[in-house]
């Protein structure tokens, strides 16, 4: 008969639920699987629990904690993939307090993390819809839209990502609300244009901005992460995070081509916009702050945090865009640009007490493809094969070479990054 566990081992196994509900917690707020393993470990040592492995997958947690001669082996999953920066940088801090007081009670590990999990969302939906909003408006600029792009983009990205926020907080599926979402942008994009050209506006090409529409889909968390998990060799949770930024995408993307059909539009690339270089590199900076801007925001940064990234992103950005224009490749470009993101984000991050993924990533946000991965699967869903092809490797090429500028960054100034042990 199976004995009943004794006082040590029930203690192992009080203390081995903190660490797993950290680890539970930093997942469910979008991090990568190296920080999740970290902050458990952290707060395993903190403990007392002298051991503590774990695999983590998108979202998946196993975990085997040693203490004298009992382990204790658990499992949890987590069902709601998001990005919560806030709860990320509380986290840390969190296991910071732990290490700089160990040993400490699971009973004061718990209360803390009681505080943590019941914090709401820094904003209200309106205020997380209108950063989306300005993200993809600023993308529009970028993707050379003019004022109606970006005026259109504003209210058609404003209104999905309202709808996408409403609709998972009451659980829908994620796949399913990605398309939906896709779908009202997109839609109420084609009808503000309609609109336009009822009351007398120009008859031009506002194709700019119908993807710009919906970028506030783009996966780049996941992209970037997954990225970063390959990059520690962890293929079981980047492969997972990567796939799961495929079907975000296919799903926007079909949403997309589906409009596209009815309406009788294609996302094809704008022309350049006639701009004096100084004022061109002007509304640059300021579109790229602002889109970095409301992508940190969207994530549920704090204000600090977001205008650090921004900052970042505004310079990083900009100094791509301008080696782009002067013909060096694409990926090149990313590569230097992410490195420099990744480089300035070990210099502040630690200044600010918060995880460096939380200035890094919202700041190479902005560069990741969006447009490019749309109009590959658009075009693979209308048989043009070759012109899918093309955009599917180029948003591939800068994906990974964003990726590579932040683990070069990550090997330079972080050990654990640069050493495997």
């Amino acid at each position: 008969m199976p004995t009943a566990p004794d006082d040590a081992e029930i203690e192992l196994i009080r203390r081995s639920g903190v660490a797993l509900r950290v680890g539970r917690l930093s997942l469910s707020a979008g991090t990568g699987s190296y920080r999740v393993k970290a902050s458990m470990a952290r707060v395993a040592r903190a403990l007392g629990i002298e051991r503590h492995q774990a695999h983590v997958t998108l979202t998946e947690i196993t975990t085997t904690s040693h203490r004298g001669a009992s382990f204790r082996t658990e499992v949890t999953e987590v069902r709601s993939v998001g990005i919560n920066a806030d709860r990320l940088s509380a986290l840390e801090r969190f296991a910071q307090s732990m290490e700089a007081r160990a040993p400490v009670t699971v009973e004061e590990a718990g209360r803390e993390l009681d505080r943590i999990e019941g914090r709401g969302p820094l904003y209200p939906p309106f205020l997380n819809a209108l950063w989306a909003a300005t993200a993809c408006a600023a993308f529009a600029f970028l993707n050379n839209g003019g004022v109606v792009e970006v005026v259109g983009v504003f209210v058609a990205a404003g209104l999905g990502q309202a709808l996408r926020r409403a609709l998972i907080h009451r659980g829908w599926n994620q796949f399913g609300v990605t398309m939906l979402a896709a779908a009202l942008a997109s839609l109420t994009y084609v009808g503000f244009l309609a609109a336009f050209g009822a009351f007398g506006g120009a008859a031009t090409s506002h194709e700019a901005g119908y993807v710009s529409a919906v970028l506030f889909l783009v996966p780049g968390f996941p992209l970037v992460t997954g990225a970063l998990d390959l990059a520690k060799l962890d293929f079981s949770a980047g492969l997972a995070r990567l796939t799961y930024a495929l079907m975000i995408l296919t799903s926007a993307a079909l949403s997309v081509w589906g409009v596209s059909m009815l309406v009788g539009i294609e996302p094809d690339p704008a022309d350049p916009v006639g701009l004096d270089p100084g004022l061109l590199l002007a509304l640059r900076l300021l579109a790229g702050f602002l889109g970095v801007l409301g992508f940190a925001l969207m994530f549920n940064s704090p204000w600090s945090m977001a205008l650090t990234a921004a900052t970042i992103g505004m310079v990083a950005n900009t100094g791509r865009l301008w080696l782009v224009d002067t013909d060096v490749p694409v990926q090149v470009a990313a590569t230097a640009a992410a490195l420099l993101v990744g480089l300035l984000a070990a210099v502040v991050a630690p200044r600010m007490n918060v995880p460096r993924v939380t200035v890094s990533v919202p700041a190479v946000v902005i560069m990741v493809p969006g447009a490019s991965a749309y109009r590959a699967i658009y075009y693979l869903s209308n048989g043009e094969t070759t012109q899918a092809l093309a955009y599917a490797v180029e948003a591939g090429l800068v994906v990974a070479a964003l990726a590579i500028g932040l683990a070069v960054a990550r090997m330079l100034t972080d050990r654990e990054w640069g050493f495997e042990r």
